[in-house]
């Protein structure tokens, strides 16, 4: 697997892998309401990032950056539902999305914490 290091089409590349998990996500009460979640959620970030990118101080760049974190947080809780619900149609494509996610985080946990130190 190529690694991308272009930070927005990965995010933008993770939102498209998150609207392929919904696409698989059984349609019983459960799925219908992770799914419309993780939509939320799963998007959220690219979208985020990019406004980040023309934030109008480095106190708004790194508020913006910690929106997208908490919304990554928040669809790897989802996709964890899902899978241990077992609300997928394709197991290996919720798998790769969360590992996606895990290292997404990491990145912008990093990301976060450099901003902060050059803030002080």
């Amino acid at each position: 697997m190529n690694r991308i290091y272009d930070l927005e089409e990965r995010l933008i590349n993770f939102a498209v892998l998150v609207i392929q998990v919904i696409d698989n996500i059984v349609s019983n009460k459960a799925g219908n309401h992770l799914a419309g979640q993780l939509l939320r959620s799963g998007t959220s970030p690219a979208l985020n990032y990019g406004e980040a990118q023309s934030g109008e101080s480095k106190r708004d760049f790194l508020h913006k950056i910690k929106i997208v974190l908490k919304e990554l947080r928040e669809t790897l809780v989802c996709l964890k539902l899902v899978f241990r619900s077992k609300l997928y149609k394709d197991e290996a494509l919720v798998n790769t999305t969360m590992k996606e996610c895990n290292e997404l985080v990491s990145i912008f946990v990093k990301s976060v914490a450099t901003t902060s130190k050059n803030l002080i």
